[in-house]
């Protein structure tokens, strides 16, 4: 039975979580459509480049993406902090960058006189706009019904492109939010769609070695590595991108057969401080869409009375 996306999402268990967007019938729509002899392929841009621009009007943060020929992977986290320390200005701003404001917004906007009842309704209005700016089904609403409407619009029809929802999974601690985003970034070469990250079009790993060709810190509109846990941390992936980037590509050499020859046998220092063996992680890379969350023995158990579940689907890690 499909489950409530309510009972699949809570703050409470975790802010980060792994989704999934799949095309109607699992067809091309993204890529080379054989039957018709058609290839689209820039509509993997429209997907990279919408999912960039929602970053930065909503409260949620992309860690890493995966634009596929028949569906998507992100990885994301919900900023709780960023969407409570916005003003109501802000928050108007922001969801009017994407849609029409209705006229008693307009009559805010304009500081024209209202009524207590205009006033309170106005309240209620943008507490709701607010919700919806850290709430990854909107995120994923807006950018799926975009890119189905450009889609279809270029196709000359109707219907639906995308499969009715999108798959989440919980990920609740470190363990989990390393895995899933090397198993986004690395979802081209287990498609045999390229031989390297750093050639694996609309990825974010991709992303963030073009920026570090650039010499930049960040790569723009995805969120940060900010290094290890330590007393004053700032908001950012916990951990370290050259650690990461160095973990993405040896997990990439072990899991393409012809890479085999070039693997590093030394374990890349995050598995380590991770406390993750080789065997335990390569499963992980390449098994971790089953079920609903990802996580330790202790951390999915932890989960479960926020989740609103007596027991859940999911790939268990070893407890260190």
């Amino acid at each position: 039975m499909t489950k409530a996306r309510a009972q699949l999402i809570s703050l409470e268990a975790t802010p980060y979580y792994h989704c999934v967007s799949r095309c109607v019938r699992r067809s091309f729509l993204c890529g080379y459509d054989s039957e018709r002899n058609q290839c689209f392929e820039h509509r993997r841009g429209w997907v990279e480049e919408r999912l960039l621009n929602l970053s930065q009007v909503f409260c949620i943060d992309v860690c890493a993406y995966a634009i596929m020929s028949n569906h998507y992977h992100v990885v994301l986290h919900i900023n709780q902090e960023e969407m409570q320390s916005l003003s109501d200005q802000d928050v108007c701003e922001r969801w009017l960058s994407f849609h029409t404001p209705p006229l008693l917004i307009q009559k805010w906007l304009k500081q024209e006189a209202l009524t207590e009842a205009e006033a309170l309704k106005i309240h209620d209005m943008i507490n709701t706009w607010r919700e919806r700016l850290a709430s990854i089904s909107w995120f994923m609403r807006m950018l799926n019904q975009y890119i189905a409407t450009l889609a279809n619009k270029e196709d000359g029809c109707t219907g639906h492109f995308w499969e009715g929802r999108f798959k989440s999974q919980a990920l609740l601690d470190e363990q989990a939010l390393a895995a899933a985003m090397t198993y986004v970034d690395l979802n081209p070469i287990r498609a045999n769609m390229a031989d390297s990250p750093e050639t694996s079009e609309y990825t974010s790993v991709k992303a963030r070695v073009d920026t570090l060709r650039e010499s930049k810190a960040t790569a723009p509109c995805l969120h940060p590595f900010v290094g290890y846990p330590r007393t004053y941390q700032p908001t950012g992936i916990p951990f370290r991108l050259m650690d990461y980037l160095e973990l993405v590509d040896w997990t990439g050499r072990h899991i393409r057969d012809d890479k085999r020859g070039h693997i590093n046998h030394i374990l890349p220092p995050i598995l380590s401080r991770l406390g993750i063996s080789k065997e335990t992680w390569l499963h992980a890379c390449t098994e971790l869409e089953r079920g609903n969350v990802v996580g330790k023995e202790e951390s999915v158990k932890r989960a479960l009375p926020t989740l609103k579940r007596k027991r859940v689907s999911g790939l268990r890690l070893p407890d260190s």
